[in-house]
């Protein structure tokens, strides 16, 4: 199994692979819990960073693996360290399948994924980030995210101090963020409008400055890490452009990534502008396979998207059905030999 990204070239493909890696809010009870115990590879990959996680870790798992959680999945302290695990195992599983994306994208936590994939941290370093960020954030003040299908130029009207536009995820769909009750006014004020508003699975307001001073207590932990340019091409939901070197190794462009805005949008706009994709969503709930598919260029059937689990996890047995889905793809579009989807994916024990 490799531990560091691929060197070797693929054969020649009609369009190229880009992994787009999901954040807070798209955390499902029983999320990849299915492939977790039909797939040995990604069981693995999935134990090393709750072995890397330490103390803790086992409550963790025990609660994802079970009907009966015993702290609700939404809480920074179980969803975080969650989202981080399986969208770091289904990326390094695609990319221990040979495959050498020419682009990696993350939304929030996602970005971390994706950093430690395109080799910004270790998987130890990563995990350590992820622990320390769990723990300011933990003791934050609560609140919530809300999406609105409108442009960030609409909400003008309806921001202040305690709400503020938190994502730019396409045109027209953004995210609010901000404290209880003054984003309940907002969704108030919103519906009344005329604007369709869903809630986020989020008890804080990520990506807002009421998160930025717990945030920046993760600078000296930070400070202390060797941090790397990346050695994959990695697009930045923080700036909404290829990540730089310097932007890579800056402590403080980590610490406040929970209390940045998400330009994922702008981002996912530079990616697809180097070319025609594969766009393969590598974490639970496709809310970014949804937003790919509003991009023109997928829409024109130019790029595509497909994703790694399915939309809801129902009983599980979708899980396995979704990677080999995936891989009939690769295969079809001739990164992987005819016959590899039988050879990478397999059924394990169903502990």
């Amino acid at each position: 199994m490799r531990s560091t990204p691929p060197s070797d070239t693929v054969p020649y493909a009609r369009r190229g692979v880009a992994l787009l890696f999901p954040g807070q809010g798209s955390q499902q009870a029983g999320m990849a819990v299915g492939l977790y115990r039909q797939h040995p590879g990604f069981r693995d990959l999935v134990d090393q960073v709750f072995t890397a996680w330490g103390p803790g870790a086992k409550a963790v798992r025990d609660d994802w693996l079970t009907d009966t959680p015993r702290v609700p999945l939404d809480s920074v302290g179980r969803a975080q360290p969650l989202l981080f695990a399986i969208d770091w195992a289904l990326g390094r599983m695609v990319l221990d399948w040979g495959i050498r994306p020419v682009g990696l994208l993350g939304h929030s936590v996602g970005e971390v994924a994706a950093a430690t994939l395109s080799g910004v941290f270790t998987l130890d370093e990563a995990v350590a980030v992820m622990r320390d960020r769990v723990e300011h954030i933990s003791g934050a003040p609560s609140g919530g995210m809300l999406a609105v299908r409108a442009s960030a130029e609409q909400m003008a009207p309806y921001l202040h101090a305690d709400v503020v536009v938190g994502a730019v995820n396409g045109p027209r769909q953004v995210m609010l963020t901000g404290s209880t009750e003054p984003l309940a006014e907002s969704e108030r004020r919103l519906r009344a409008d005329g604007f369709t508003c869903m809630r986020a699975r989020a008890v804080n307001p990520f990506h807002s400055p009421a998160l930025e001073p717990a945030a920046l207590r993760a600078v000296p932990a930070l400070s202390a890490l060797p941090l790397r340019a990346p050695r994959l091409p990695l697009y930045s939901g923080y700036s909404g452009a290829p990540m730089t070197g310097a932007e890579a190794t800056e402590p403080r462009f980590w610490a406040r990534q929970p209390a940045a805005p998400v330009l994922f949008g702008p981002a996912l706009d530079r990616l697809l502008s180097t070319g025609d994709l594969l766009l393969v969503e590598a974490g639970p709930a496709q809310g970014l396979t949804a937003l790919a598919k509003r991009h023109p260029a997928v829409a024109s059937r130019r790029s595509a998207v497909v994703s790694l689990l399915p939309a809801r996890p129902g009983d599980g047995s979708g899980d396995l059905a979704a990677v080999r889905s995936v891989l009939e793809q690769l295969v079809a579009e001739g990164h992987l030999a005819s016959g590899a989807e039988a050879e990478l994916v397999g059924a394990g024990d169903s502990r």
